[in-house]
């Protein structure tokens, strides 16, 4: 029977809400109680198979984490006899621990607190807990990088990925970096973050003058799918790839490259930041993705240098300029003042 992954584990009757909505059962034993809801089906636009919830790996630990159970749905107990205390009940379609290519995996985790001569159950609902990228490789970029070999690594390993690859990479949620090797030696094209139930489809070309690199986000109700044109080779040397203040970290040590934001703060120390005016420092601005953040972990630095970009740009005698976007060209910088930051500014241009 496929289903969309929903299972019950279960729990004590007085467990915390937000395991579900909780039973009382008639049993004296103390225990829990185990089985699928009868009441779900799959989503109408889900596009994976969905496997049999009767092989599910089911396992149950203790508040020490000592094995209790582990096996598969169908072979479990209906109700699985436990000595009162804390456990973590866990079901999963597959065994995933390292990237793979098309496998999706399923499941869910939930602690029930079990006391003595009560057995209760909770309804939960699972979904995909791993994330995935699938590449399309361009004919500019076959023609660029014609002896290249692709690799999608994370922290699990890593995968070789060839350009007439069509299946899906899959990966613990987390960094996912894209290498390219050639000649001998590998380069760092890119690095995204994907959270559980993400699949980024990635566009690659090469670098052209022509076209701006756009990004269309489209929400499935079974996964979140994610696409993504992205252009190698120039880097953000253009306005028209530059990077927003959320990717600056990401690449640190390039050089001449364009960055967008808001000017939101000033007055920029190891430790804070001033984001009202007035202002007392001529040689720093924080920029952030939104014109409204107050929070300077959501900021990035830029030093401002002596010279005519200074004289523009600094809040001391231009306190007009908070809230504006702008485009700024500099070198990329893991840390300045304890933030990713922006320096050796050569170029600016207002939005």
């Amino acid at each position: 029977m496929k289903r969309l992954i929903s299972f019950l584990a279960a729990a004590l009757s007085l467990a915390a809400p937000s395991c579900g909505e909780l039973f009382d059962t008639p049993a004296a034993v103390t225990g829990i109680e185990i089985r699928f809801a009868d009441d779900w089906s799959a989503p109408a636009r889900a596009s994976a198979s969905l496997p049999d919830t009767n092989d599910f790996i089911l396992t149950v630990r203790n508040a020490a984490g000592d094995l209790v159970f582990e096996g598969s749905y169908g072979s479990a107990p209906s109700t699985l006899t436990v000595a009162p205390g804390t456990y973590t009940v866990s079901a999963q379609s597959m065994r995933f621990s390292e990237p793979r290519f098309d496998a999706p995996c399923y499941g869910d985790t939930q602690v029930a607190v079990v006391l003595k001569g009560q057995t209760a159950r909770v309804q939960l609902s699972c979904a995909q807990i791993n994330s995935g990228m699938r590449l399309k490789v361009g004919t500019t970029f076959r023609e660029a990088y014609p002896d290249g070999q692709l690799h999608l690594r994370c922290n699990e390993g890593r995968l070789p990925y060839a350009y007439g690859e069509s299946r899906t990479a899959y990966f613990l949620p987390g960094t996912v970096s894209l290498l390219l090797s050639q000649g001998g030696s590998e380069q760092l094209l890119l690095t995204r973050t994907l959270e559980a139930r993400q699949v980024l489809v990635l566009g690659l070309g090469a670098s052209t003058r022509e076209g701006v690199s756009g990004i269309e986000i489209q929400v499935d109700t079974a996964r979140r799918w994610l696409s993504e044109e992205v252009r190698i080779g120039g880097g953000a040397d253009e306005k028209e790839s530059a990077y927003g203040v959320g990717e600056v970290a990401a690449h640190a040590g390039e050089s001449g490259v364009w960055v967008y934001g808001y000017i939101v703060g000033g007055d920029l120390t190891s430790t804070k930041c001033s984001f009202v005016p007035p202002f007392s420092s001529r040689t720093n601005l924080v920029l952030a993705a939104k014109s409204s953040v107050t929070d300077r972990s959501a900021c990035i630095s830029v030093q401002l240098a002596k010279g005519d970009i200074r004289d523009a740009l600094n809040l001391v005698d231009h306190p007009e300029n908070l809230g504006r976007q702008l485009y700024l060209k500099g070198d990329i910088v893991a840390a300045y003042y304890g933030l990713p930051g922006l320096q050796a500014l050569s170029d600016f241009e207002w939005k």
